[in-house]
């Protein structure tokens, strides 16, 4: 078979470490070319990353025919027209998260990738490192041996903060769908849906503006059908540490887990149960498969041989819903 041959949008920094890298170590995938709005800037980033073509615009790039699949890692704005636009000349699409800058343009984008047959992924890359199964597997043990044991759910709390480099961040820019929400609150509210009974509802939020209407800091209550709560604290930071940890409480114990977002870096899972506690821990060097290979690797076999993946259009558009009202509730306005 043939490698799938990919197109990045952009020379975004996410980009080496997202398809880059993990390209190399995927021969089903090859980075065919690059556009940027700049291009002395994409034939930098061409030389220095051995991509063969590049393109005057988005819009040429997404025409090419020798191209089966699209990288959207543009700021968040751009996310929705240019997948639109990517669906609309037949191309596949990987698409950074946030899938979109509100639900509105997450039910547009869906429904577009339904009527086209095409693979139009959210690259919500941590469920794609075996990390996600070791949580699934490690919820019976908290949360009960029935059938259904998420019924035995009691709370989550998830805690998820970006250091950024400083008040010029783009993601600080409302223009841009900018706000702590969309980028880490993305996270935090995927991984409560992944880990929770049911799909949750927003109860209540309060946020910590950096601009006007942009949130820096965003704390939200929600609760699941079956009466189960769960919080999550999502915020940026000037120079302060990364984080992204999630607090599940069953009735039969309590699960704890440090940087599920970057597991491959390093992460603990503990789990303490009425016999007592267990713990898995991960150590830098133990694994070379990162989350965005295991994401790519994914996405090259949807669209090669139709193989199912959790975060599908249909699934962002409750994230994005989610997000939406988690900024109503805060009393401030949707991203344009």
């Amino acid at each position: 078979m043939e490698p799938l041959r990919i197109g990045a949008l952009g020379a975004a920094r996410i980009t080496e470490a997202a398809l880059i890298t993990p390209a190399r170590q995927a021969p089903e995938t090859v980075v065919t070319a690059v556009a940027a709005r700049d291009r002395a800037r994409a034939e930098a980033f061409a030389a220095a990353q051995g991509i063969p073509v590049v393109h005057d615009s988005y819009q040429a790039l997404i025409a090419d025919p020798d191209i089966d699949a699209v990288y959207n890692p543009l700021p968040n704005s751009l996310h929705a027209p240019w997948t639109l636009c990517a669906i609309d000349a037949g191309k596949h699409v990987l698409c950074e998260k946030p899938f979109t800058s509100h639900a509105g343009q997450a039910r547009e984008v869906a429904a577009a990738a339904r009527a086209s047959g095409l693979v139009v992924m959210e690259a919500m890359h941590y469920r794609y490192h075996p990390l996600a199964q070791v949580m699934l597997d490690r919820l019976a043990l908290i949360a009960g041996p029935e059938d259904d044991c998420r019924n035995g759910i009691k709370h989550l709390h998830c805690t998820v903060c970006f250091p950024l480099d400083g008040p010029d961040d783009i993601r600080f820019c409302y223009d841009l769908a900018g706000g702590v929400a969309m980028d880490a609150g993305c996270y935090a509210i995927d991984c409560i849906r992944l880990l929770g009974p049911g799909e949750p509802e927003v109860v209540a939020a309060l946020a910590t503006e950096q601009n006007p209407g942009v949130d820096r800091a965003m704390t939200a209550f929600l609760r699941f059908p079956g009466g189960a709560t769960a919080w999550l604290d999502v915020s940026f930071t000037l120079g302060g540490k990364f984080r992204a940890d999630v607090h599940v409480v069953g009735q039969h114990g309590q699960m704890r887990v440090q940087n599920f977002i970057h597991p491959y870096l390093r992460y603990r899972v503990t789990t303490q149960t009425g016999e007592g506690a267990a713990s898995v821990r991960s150590e830098p060097g133990e694994s070379s498969e990162t989350t965005y290979l295991g994401q790519l690797r994914t996405f090259a076999a949807a669209v090669q041989r139709g193989e199912p993946f959790p975060t599908t259009a249909e699934h962002a558009v409750v994230t994005m819903e989610l997000i939406d009202d988690i900024y109503r509730a805060a009393g401030l306005p949707l991203r344009p």
